[in-house]
């Protein structure tokens, strides 16, 4: 998977519209992404994974937290648009999360306007970009299949968290072993080791058992 290019609207920190342009960022291989606190790293990880998979990372998506930047001028919709080329396919993702809007008509006030989701497809062929979907079930199998991670997946392999990279770096072999262990999602991995344990166990017991019961007696002639 290869990102091109973030736009970021009323989201996060970000008030006004800002535009990430990862083609120009990396033309000279890696590059780092740091400021000081506050200046809005954490979000635009948040954006990329917002328009993957219509949710942020984490405790950012707690019942009744709000991705809208409180800097966001009125009217202004709160959007997230990213474009990336993965599995060979060039797509461009737009998201908005449900979110309030002045009335159109009617007694003042705002009015509760649904999430939405577009996707869009780029045509070397024409150069022109083709829509693809508007469901977001639909968006979200098509990005999970293609990415091949599932949100949480990508969460813990991709956008490893700050906070626990810093514990990581600081953490003895056993706290690591722990952290890796809920970062990554091992408990399956335990249960299969605590299985075979079991079953070895059991194996044991029924040697053991084996070898004390008397030999049956033998024939008589």
């Amino acid at each position: 998977m290869r990102l091109h290019r973030l736009e970021i609207t009323a989201f996060g920190p970000f008030g006004t519209a800002q535009t990430v342009d990862f083609d120009t960022l990396s033309s000279a291989g890696l590059f780092l992404l740091h400021g000081p606190t506050g200046a809005g790293k954490t979000s635009v990880l948040d954006a990329v994974c917002f328009a993957l998979y219509g949710s942020v990372p984490g405790v950012r998506q707690s019942p009744g937290a709000s991705l809208r930047s409180d800097h966001a001028p009125v009217g202004t919709y709160t959007e997230v648009l990213l474009e990336l080329t993965v599995g060979e396919r060039r797509l461009e993702i737009t998201r908005r999360p449900a979110q309030q809007r002045p009335k159109k008509r009617g007694t003042p006030g705002f009015t509760t306007e649904k999430a939405q989701t577009w996707l869009r497809e780029y045509d070397p062929a024409t150069g022109e970009w083709a829509g693809l979907s508007r469901s977001h079930q639909e968006i979200g199998e098509e990005i999970t299949q293609l990415v091949g991670m599932s949100r949480e997946q990508f969460c813990q392999v991709v956008l490893l968290p700050q906070g626990d990279f810093a514990k990581f770096l600081r953490a003895d072999a056993e706290a690591r072993g722990k952290l890796l262990g809920r970062l990554f999602d091992t408990r399956r991995f335990a249960a299969v080791e605590e299985r075979l344990a079991d079953l070895r166990r059991a194996a044991e017991q029924q040697v053991r058992e084996g070898d004390e019961r008397p030999p049956p007696p033998s024939p008589t002639a």
